[in-house]
């Protein structure tokens, strides 16, 4: 009896110790105000599909997902339309579809929110609450450092993919989004393509590591501008790092709203307008290409309110970039 009860009381220490560390349920997230980050992925079951919607059903959080291949935009499948991530910060979630586009959850408080946004209603979230909203229009464009590409001087999203999955992974350290998009296809050329966000405690920036198992032209990321704002770009003294960003009243809430996205300079071919979005091309490559990106809303807990204040803030991210290569 005394084994079997060392043995009962050394397998709930160990699984106790994983849930603190690795933070994959909801109630994990939830529990503890020392949790600065936190992924997740939530999905539907006990409904059916109906053509391209899923009716009926519960949320529940999983680790990881294949999609289905009915699963399209507004398929109320997947709570807020696909993996989202924060930090005490900001928030993030990827359409996790054809349009594949980032957008932003600007937060009134430091706690974890994810866990409990869009459970009472499909785009509740879209409503001023107490823990914020979603802040950003996205309409056709990236959103904030997705991937597309660029052909003939149309950015293509990821109409053409014959599979895509993803999982979460939380740790004290941080939280990931990892993506995989087989066989995306575009301009008659195929490649797979794998997506890694990384966010961190106190940050508002995500790390975002792509790689492309073909060297294709036009792979692009950006920031989207529906309200024609300018872009400020600058790159370093020695070379090494650049950023292109936008701050004005750029939400839909009519405040302010900054948005960069940092890059490599040796990883990129040309900063540029497109239609929707300030784009940044990558040259084409199979190997990894890492950056960044953030957005800085006005109304976060000791927010950043003016151009000043958010070009400073920049600089002394560009500044840490040159010096060590990374931001964490």
């Amino acid at each position: 009896m005394k084994i079997i009860m060392k043995l009962v009381q050394k397998i709930f220490a160990v699984s106790t110790l994983a849930l603190l560390v690795n933070c994959t349920t909801t109630e994990n997230a939830a529990a503890g105000q020392s949790v600065k980050t936190y992924a997740e992925l939530s999905v539907k079951e006990g409904g059916q599909w109906n053509g391209k919607k899923y009716e009926g059903g519960t949320f529940r959080n999983v680790n990881e997902l294949t999609l289905p291949s009915t699963h399209t935009d507004h398929s109320y499948y997947i709570r807020y339309e696909g993996p989202g991530w924060e930090s005490n910060k900001v928030g993030y979630r990827l359409y996790l579809d054809w349009r594949n586009a980032i957008d932003i959850f600007g937060k009134l408080t430091e706690g974890m929110v994810l866990q409990d946004v869009g459970q009472d209603g499909f785009d509740s979230y879209h409503n001023m609450s107490d823990w914020g909203a979603d802040i950003l229009k996205v309409g056709k464009g990236l959103g904030i450092g997705s991937i597309g590409r660029i052909v003939n001087n149309e950015l293509l999203h990821f109409n053409k993919v014959k599979n895509t999955s993803a999982r979460v992974q939380n740790s004290t350290s941080n939280s990931k989004v990892f993506v995989d998009y087989k066989g995306w296809e575009t301009n008659g050329e195929t490649t797979d393509l794998s997506s890694e966000l990384t966010i961190f405690p106190n940050q508002r920036y995500t790390r975002h590591t792509i790689q492309s198992s073909e060297a294709m032209t036009g792979i692009v990321t950006g920031i989207v501008n529906l309200y024609k704002l300018p872009a400020v770009k600058k790159t370093s003294t020695n070379g090494k790092w650049g950023y292109v960003a936008t701050f004005g009243k750029q939400t839909l809430f009519n405040d302010n709203l900054g948005m960069a996205v940092f890059y490599r300079t040796d990883d990129v071919n040309k900063v540029f307008e497109g239609a929707t979005d300030h784009l940044v091309e990558f040259k084409p490559t199979t190997k990894k290409i890492t950056f960044y990106f953030l957005g800085a809303w006005e109304k976060e807990i000791n927010g950043i309110k003016t151009e000043a204040d958010f070009m400073k803030y920049l600089d002394e991210n560009l500044n840490k970039l040159n010096q060590t290569n990374e931001l964490n």
